[in-house]
């Protein structure tokens, strides 16, 4: 055989966990690699043998769990309400904060272009008839 020896349940000891748990996961990996035997595993660990079955029968499932293919990346979370009212408020900002710079801008704008329109209206004013002039003399008339 080319290449490193197989670590086999020595490799539980490169793993991150505690003392007692690298300990049960060796003994299980032994009894399947046949260097173990049962009833040795059940005295190493002090466990009957109806509690080392379910044990191995736990690890095992827990490994066939943790190998079955999956969708690529992370989960999809679900957000919390208390996620949904900051969403929703951000986005309030925003557009709030767009709101108030066209206020600005509008204000900017007014200030700075003189009126086009003048402030007060103009009053209408009404034709006035001509005066009144004496046609012997061309003069005006006193009223």
């Amino acid at each position: 055989m080319r290449g490193r020896r197989p670590a086999g349940p020595d490799y539980v000891d490169h793993l991150d966990g505690g003392a007692a748990v690298k300990e049960r996961l060796k003994v299980i990996l032994e009894t399947i690699a046949g260097t173990c035997r049962v009833r040795e595993a059940c005295a190493r660990l002090g466990l009957c043998e109806q509690r080392f079955h379910q044990l191995r029968a736990e690890a095992l499932t827990a490994a066939l769990q943790a190998l079955e293919p999956g969708t690529p990346g992370p989960k999809p979370q679900t957000p919390s309400p208390a996620q949904k009212q900051v969403e929703g408020l951000a986005d309030q900002v925003a557009t709030l904060e767009v709101e108030l710079a066209a206020a600005k801008a509008r204000e900017e704008i007014a200030l700075t272009i003189p009126r086009l329109v003048p402030s007060a209206p103009a009053e209408k004013k009404t034709p006035r008839s001509p005066p009144s002039t004496d046609s012997r003399c061309g003069r005006k008339k006193n009223t």
